[in-house]
């Protein structure tokens, strides 16, 4: 058999990582195409299957995750040696523009960002946080953060969060009057908390469940245009609100939110950085893509091999 190739066995690592061949390939660089036959390839090597797929989802076999327990902590190491050799570059300096949503700066961007500062202090950070989409290469930024997808083809990603997941809540004041919803269709007789998009349409309320997917107009008493201000209308007994679980988690767990219609709200890919594919980057941000990968890397192995 021929030894694997490093591209081969970190687009392996890739993809069960992120459990998408689509975020995998913009992590990476790479056609969607291209992902599926480095992974192919390297199964026809090896002669195990890896991955199991459906039209949906991707999720591991048996034997692809012993292999992943083992290739992953080598080429973490690997890219440890390569990072390590970074310090004898030119010093990074300037400033670097990255545009990005509140809720992503909030819950994931700032311990890098904090971190970066206290490495290159010489790298004024200039972060904008706004709810509409924005051309990065248009506007002048070097980088951006969004969910996985609503970025360009044309782009770079590196995951930052590989799944997220929308959560329906209500307070316990709410229900204490009304029957909990049992279904999506069920939400059409509650009032509900709706949001306002940046581009001035109302977001449906997306569910999916054993393949049936499902996008509910809601009814409701308030319609904002903040995840923020949403959870404040709920935990006020307001209405149910349908937010990222990231915002509600401490609430949910402290009793003052209830958790409704769990399995209808699956996982879906989640936050990455992403920049221009087509141009050099600045050393700032070359240094902040290492950081990047280098603190996801960490935080995802803790997750990754905690219950093997």
């Amino acid at each position: 058999m021929r030894m694997a190739g490093l591209v081969e066995l970190n687009t392996f690592v890739t993809v069960a990582t992120t459990r998408s061949f689509r975020a995998a390939a913009l992590e990476l660089g790479m056609s969607p195409s291209a992902v599926s036959h480095a992974v192919a390839t390297l199964e026809a090597r090896i002669g195990v299957r890896l991955f199991n797929r459906t039209t949906r989802s991707v999720s591991q076999t048996e034997a692809g995750e012993e292999f992943l327990a083992r290739v992953g902590p080598a080429l973490r190491d690997i890219s440890g040696a390569v990072e390590a050799v970074n310090q004898f570059r030119a010093k990074p300096s300037g400033r670097l523009r990255i545009d990005t949503s509140e809720g992503a700066a909030r819950h994931r961007l700032m311990p890098i960002l904090l971190e970066f500062q206290k490495r290159y202090p010489d790298v004024h950070l200039d972060i904008t946080t706004e709810g509409r989409m924005v051309d990065i290469v248009a506007e002048g930024y070097d980088a951006g953060i969004r969910l996985v997808e609503t970025v360009p083809q044309d782009m770079i990603a590196i995951m930052l969060k590989p799944e997220e997941r929308f959560a329906v809540v209500a307070a316990p004041s709410y229900l204490d009057k009304r029957e909990a919803p049992q279904t999506p269709q069920d939400l059409l007789a509650h009032d509900c908390i709706r949001l306002r998009l940046p581009s001035g349409t109302l977001y449906r309320w997306e569910f999916e469940r054993r393949g049936e997917e499902i996008r509910i107009d809601t009814r409701g008493p308030m319609t904002l245009q903040s995840a923020v201000l949403m959870r404040e209308a709920v935990l006020g007994g307001a209405g149910i609100g349908y937010l990222i679980v990231d915002n509600v988690a401490k609430d949910i767990a402290e009793g003052r939110l209830v958790h409704l219609l769990e399995e209808w709200t699956p996982p879906f890919p989640g936050i990455c950085l992403y920049y221009p594919r087509h141009r050099h980057p600045t050393a700032a941000l070359t240094a902040f893509v290492g950081l990047v990968r280098e603190m996801t890397r960490a935080a995802t192995s803790s997750v990754e091999y905690h219950d093997r």
